[in-house]
């Protein structure tokens, strides 16, 4: 995979910088400039004595992020990289920020979204001393409304709990920070097609994990940022299908017996989740229908115990997925994407299932507040490690 570039402002030749900050983008004019000012306020603060830059890896968005970016008053120095016409995806856009970095000799990288209403500069403090201070991988803890992270909350977070072993509460987060090392490994490792896009995120946070890289996690407060939802069925497809293969080409990764509590950087800072409007109906809809086309596909992949009770469930147009039958479906799911040729498809058709528990995990969580709904996500993590012997059994690894 080659380095993607069409602008690239240079460093001066022969310059070195400590601190690298990355920000991805893709039709981001309306914020941009903002996220950069607060990048800058903190590196000027929090790292006065090394050098640092800010470096805006863009998918040549059309709307003016380029120039929104470029146009923000800093002292630290910015760098825009854009991949060519046509070319999407925010895992290029990694790829070009990590062949950037290097070439800056940057030892210490931060990336944050570039559509956050709530970054301050401390985040840039937060998240850039770990790295100094040895760790390899930083990932956030955020104040999420319940409903936001969907993806997270009932696939990567568990999945990652149950056969991992591991406590990263946002593998999927978008704002990290990693040292050189880790990122050399992640460019020497195969980029699948889902990874060059959403799939990116997980990519790295299991590479993190499963290169044995020295791990953590911060406190960031509240995430405040656009809604996921209007791109969340290409994002899913993305996502899981880079979590599927890596996890299927990891088995070996399943054996940890213990479970792993990242330690954590930061008091925890309680603020008011952001408000997020949810289409209960709209999503109970799209369940149904992407069931009915794919029923044929999910009902090779699921044991046919689980299969009739899902069957009966969207037949009734009653869908009521708890957290345990969610991780038996998942496994068997993760089972037959690394057995069957069904693959790609498998993935479509799932959608239905998942929908199927966001809605459920809605009607539970109504009358919850943020602390209550987290305690279900939690207990539902739990149920995937206390049926981790339901796929080894597949596999007949004991």
């Amino acid at each position: 995979m080659g380095l993607i570039i069409e602008n690239y402002f240079m460093y001066p030749k022969n310059k070195k910088i400590d601190i690298v900050v990355g920000i991805p983008s893709y039709n981001e004019a309306d914020n941009i400039e903002f996220v950069a000012k607060q990048i800058d306020l903190g590196l000027r603060k929090y790292f006065p004595k090394l050098k640092s830059a800010i470096i805006n890896v863009d998918n040549d968005s059309p709307d003016n992020t380029k120039d929104e970016f470029l146009k923000a008053k800093t002292k630290t120095p910015k760098i825009y990289i854009s991949t060519p016409k046509g070319i999407r995806g925010k895992g290029n856009n990694f790829y070009n920020l990590f062949k950037a970095a290097k070439k800056l000799q940057a030892k210490t990288i931060i990336v944050v979204d570039a559509d956050l209403k709530s970054i301050t500069p401390e985040w840039i403090s937060i998240l850039g001393k770990p790295i100094l201070n040895g760790y390899d991988y930083v990932t956030p803890l955020y104040n999420r409304h319940e409903y936001d992270g969907s993806i997270t909350n009932h696939l990567c977070y568990p999945l990652m709990y149950g056969l991992l072993n591991r406590v990263i509460r946002q593998p999927i987060a978008g704002d990290f920070s990693f040292s050189s090392n880790l990122m050399e490994y992640w460019i020497n490792k195969t980029w699948y097609q889902t990874t060059k896009h959403y799939g990116v995120d997980i990519f790295m946070t299991l590479g993190a994990i499963l290169g044995k890289f020295k791990t953590c996690q911060v406190n960031l407060g509240a995430k405040i940022h656009k809604p996921s939802a209007p791109k969340l069925g290409q994002m899913f497809s993305q996502v899981v299908g880079t979590l599927f293969k890596e996890l299927s080409a990891n088995k070996d990764g399943w054996q940890q017996k213990k479970i792993i509590k990242e330690t954590v950087f930061g008091k925890e800072k309680y603020q008011a989740p952001q408000n997020l409007s949810i289409d209960y109906k709209g999503i109970k809809a799209t369940a149904l229908y992407e069931f009915k086309i794919n029923q044929n596909i999910l009902k090779q992949a699921l044991s046919e115990e689980n299969y009739e009770k899902i069957h009966t469930m969207y037949s009734q147009q009653k869908l009521d997925i708890t957290g345990n039958l969610w991780s038996k479906i998942i496994y068997d799911l993760l089972y037959a994407f690394d057995t069957t040729d069904l693959n790609s498809n498998l993935i479509e058709a799932m959608k239905s299932l998942y929908f199927g528990r966001v809605v459920s995990f809605i009607k539970q969580s109504l009358d919850l507040d943020y602390k209550e709904s987290e305690a279900l996500l939690q207990k539902q993590a739990e149920s995937f490690l206390k049926n981790r012997s339901y796929l080894l059994k597949k596999y007949k690894i004991s």
